[in-house]
């Protein structure tokens, strides 16, 4: 999903944000929430401040978009103190996938392209991390580099703490989506680059996912055919070429980007398809193991709520026999 221009009013504030460890980020009613309150688990990504933190932190903010008192369909901002929200399987592989919504930078799609995805991964015995990182628009120095900072950071964290959660750190996959479908490619492509200092001892994990999936994606912000709200949110306006090149993913694919796994709707009228199909291109270019998917049918922002008639309904199966190829997910029984 993407920033349709201005949000509208939010009408819940998510006290739980800038709670302490171990208490969630999220809370499905409309008042604010006590920690107590909330399911799932958080683990905070930085143990002080997160780097170039503006002096008033942003207020974290939800908005309930669903008119079903039985069905979330959230959209977070203020993220002032990103963190992991735990969803655990009831039998854990030892798989483990970084969740991370989109929201064209500008929100996040908590609900639709992360506690959903999180359900189907947990039942095939993936435990799941929901990243809640950092909007750059809201005030962050170097703003650029605010997504992949905690993505880079998330991906350690998982490794560092494997043990407390039954993963294995030499099967963490990231799948992410639209513009969490940019910051997927772009910690596919550039996790070895150093964007942040060390904070502590889990700074010397490698934040390379051993398989990055994504969906609907942003990848290019120097071609006509970008998403020029992720774009303009990620790198301000205006930006130059050289920002808008530097920031693309099909152009940081190098030798160790690790296998990517692509899916698209030809009918996306939000984020072309041309943002799959370039990358797709420079992986093969660079002879990296990609898949992609391409639907007919499907347009943006259908995480896994197409009806099980629309051709793009399987590419959960798709990505999960995907992950098991690569030694990932297990071997389906």
């Amino acid at each position: 999903m993407d920033l349709p221009g201005n949000l509208p009013s939010r009408r819940a504030v998510i006290a739980a944000l800038t709670a302490a460890p171990l208490a969630a980020p999220l809370a499905a009613a409309a008042a604010p929430a006590a920690p107590d309150d909330i399911p799932g688990a958080t683990i905070l990504l930085w143990p002080d401040a997160a780097p170039g933190a503006p002096a008033t932190l942003p207020t974290p903010k939800i908005e309930q978009r669903s008119k079903d008192a039985g069905f979330n369909d959230r959209w977070v901002t203020g993220v002032a103190r990103p963190g992991l929200t735990v969803r655990r399987p009831a039998r854990p592989s030892g798989a483990a996938v970084l969740l991370i919504p989109g929201g064209g930078y500008g929100f996040i799609a908590w609900d639709n392209e992360g506690e959903e995805q999180a359900r189907w991964l947990n039942k095939l015995g993936v435990t799941c991390f929901i990243l809640s990182y950092r909007l750059p628009a809201e005030g962050w120095g170097n703003r650029a580099l605010v997504p992949l900072q905690d993505a880079q950071r998330a991906v350690r964290l998982i490794r560092a703490r494997a043990g407390d959660f039954g993963v294995d750190p030499k099967r963490v996959a990231v799948l992410g989506f639209s513009a969490g479908g940019h910051l997927a490619g772009s910690l596919a492509a550039r996790h070895a680059e150093p964007v942040y200092p060390p904070v502590d001892a889990a700074d010397e994990q490698s934040a390379r996912p051993d398989l990055a999936g994504l969906i609907y994606p942003v990848v290019t912000l120097a071609e006509t055919f970008t998403h020029e709200g992720s774009r303009d949110n990620l790198l301000g306006t205006p930006s130059s070429d050289a920002q808008r090149r530097d920031a693309s993913v099909e152009r940081r694919v190098t030798a160790d980007t690790p296998p990517v796994f692509l899916v698209h709707a030809s009918d996306d009228n939000t984020v072309p398809i041309a943002n799959s199909l370039v990358l797709y291109q420079a992986l093969l270019a660079a002879k990296r193991p990609a898949e992609l998917h391409a639907f007919d049918q499907g347009g943006h922002g259908f995480g896994t709520r197409l009806p099980d008639s629309a051709p793009g309904s399987v590419w959960p199966k798709l990505f999960a026999a995907y992950a098991a190829r690569h030694g990932v997910f297990p071997a389906a029984g």
